[in-house]
Order: C-alpha cells, then sequence, then structure tokens
C-alpha cells in the first residue's frame, strides 16, 4: 500500500496528528510519501519529527499512489484535490480544523480508522466537480479549471453591486443584482451556499445549485438544476474587472468576460468509513436533532 500526505497549516493539534498517523503507518509497513512543503513546515516546528521521510517527498502525484491522506480541515482537502486531480485516487481526511464535512477523521480516532482503511472497511462516495472555462482564456484558470465545492463570481474593489446575466443551456435565466453567484456542487452545499441560504443536498444527487450573494432582487432564490445543465454567465458593474473563485483560489477576470462553467469529465473519490454518513454528519455539524425531546 502507498500512501501520500498532504497538509497546509501547522498547530498543536498538527503535531499529534502527524505523529500519531506517521507511527501507526510506519508500524504496518505502508509505503508513505508526504508533499515536499508540508515536510519543510513540520521540520521547521518539530525537528527530527519525520528525518526517516527525508527521501519519500513528492510534489506531484502519479496512479501508484492508493490513498492521499489530508490533515487539516476541509480547505485542505479542497487544495488537496489539485493533486489528485483525474488519478482516481480515493481521499480520506483528518481534521484538524474546525466545521470538518469532509475531513471527518478525528485525532483520537487516527489509528483505527487507519486500519479500518487497511482492512478495507470503507466505501468510496464519488463526488462531481465543476469545470470553467472562459472567453478569452484567462491563465489562471486554464491551469486547474475545476473546483469541488463552487465557483462562485463576486464584486472586487467596490461596495457597488455587479450585475450577473445568467443562461442555462443557452436560454436566458435572469439578471442578478447583487454582490454575486455561487455555482455550487452537492459537496459544496454545505459550503459558502448553505450560509448564503442555499439549500444541503446529498452527495450522491445529480444536481448543482445556484445561490445568489446578497441579491437586490428580493424574489432571487437559489435554485436547484440539474448538473448536466451547462450555465454561462457575464458580469457587469461600475468596476472594470470582478473576481472568480474556484473553491479557495481566486482569480481576476474583465468584465464582459464570458464564464462557461459545466460538470467536470471526471469525479474525486472520498473515503466513508462504514461508521459515518453523510446524515451521521449533518447531524453532528449541524447539531441537527439538537433537542430535549430527542
Amino acid at each position: 500500500m502507498k500512501v501520500a500526505v498532504f497538509g497546509r497549516f501547522y498547530n498543536d493539534t498538527t503535531t499529534i496528528s502527524v505523529e500519531t498517523l506517521f507511527n501507526y503507518l510506519k508500524k504496518k509497513g505502508v509505503d508513505t510519501y508526504i508533499e515536499t512543503e508540508f515536510y519543510n513546515l513540520i521540520m521547521e516546528n518539530n525537528p527530527k519529527t519525520l528525518d526517516y521521510l527525508s527521501d519519500n517527498q513528492f510534489d506531484a502525484l502519479d496512479t501508484s499512489f492508493d490513498l492521499l491522506v489530508s490533515i487539516g480541515g476541509d480547505g485542505t482537502i479542497l487544495r488537496a484535490i489539485t493533486f489528485v486531480t483525474d488519478l482516481g485516487i480515493p481521499i480520506i481526511g483528518i481534521n484538524t480544523g474546525r466545521l470538518g464535512f469532509l475531513a471527518t477523521i478525528q485525532v483520537n480516532d487516527i489509528e483505527l480508522a487507519i486500519q479500518n482503511i487497511i482492512d478495507g472497511k470503507y466505501k468510496i462516495s464519488e463526488r462531481s466537480l465543476l469545470s470553467i472555462e472562459t472567453i478569452p482564456s484567462n491563465d489562471e484558470i486554464t491551469s486547474l479549471n475545476f473546483a469541488l465545492n463552487e465557483i462562485a463570481v463576486s464584486r472586487k474593489n467596490t461596495t457597488s453591486m455587479i450585475t450577473v446575466e445568467t443562461h442555462l443551456n443557452g436560454e436566458y435565466l435572469t439578471s442578478y443584482w447583487s454582490d454575486g453567484l455561487i455555482i455550487s456542487t452537492p459537496t459544496g452545499s454545505t459550503g459558502y451556499s448553505l450560509s448564503c441560504g442555499g439549500p444541503v443536498i446529498t452527495p450522491d444527487t445529480n444536481s448543482f445549485v445556484i445561490t445568489p450573494i446578497a441579491p437586490h432582487n428580493l424574489s432571487a432564490r437559489p435554485l436547484i438544476i440539474t448538473d448536466s445543465t451547462e450555465i454561462q454567465l457575464k458580469v457587469t458593474g461600475r468596476e472594470e474587472s470582478h473576481l472568480v473563485s474556484l473553491d479557495s483560489r481566486i482569480a481576476t477576470l474583465e468584465n464582459g468576460t464570458l464564464i462557461k462553467i459545466k460538470k467536470a469529465s471526471f469525479k474525486i473519490k472520498m473515503i466513508d468509513l462504514l461508521n459515518e454518513s453523510f446524515l451521521t454528519t449533518l447531524r453532528k455539524k449541524l447539531l441537527w436533532g439538537e433537542d430535549k425531546r430527542n
């Protein structure tokens, strides 16, 4: 078994997680590699912790890897998919962040979780992604033109609203007068879209959600569409440019740029342990059912 480990930040919880994870993987004889920048970050803060991995670092992945373990929060997993791309390598996350809809392994459950994975006691959840194309093309977007959670357009350098002209499969829907617009996958429905009033969607649903950000059209509401829909956006406003974000990655586009968004040609594989499910996570993370009557 060949495992890649990725992280972005370092704190006290990271120390415990890293030591527990790598000691257990070493004990089980698992061939383990660590992303170079994460390795350097750990060695700066806790020298000699991972000396034995000095020759087992990676800057890119290939199909020889069986698993990627993300150490951090959901944002770290969103960045981890830029290494996995379309390779089909399953991902699981150890939660050293806050909410953790995607990173579901708690620090005190690391050894049990890894053993369950070694024993094959898990399920694979395939998550749809969004892809984006702009006309004219933008180099910042072209290199990594996909997102697991959402693609959003928003205002830049202004307190004024922007207008987002929206077409679905070539048919005009509406123009949103707002701070921006979110196109969310089912995975991203518990993220930015949810905070703007969007619905929660189970991960296996073949849908996307269009959610306006602070719309001035008081009748504008989130809209669920089939994930076979091609969405076209064009932004106008008082400034000459606006922002487009792909999960945590941001680029600047000139107003009038045609933005085409559709379902990506590949999916991301997330590992679900048998004692976890999306509904369990909803109850835990959103405190559903926290009522004395239950």
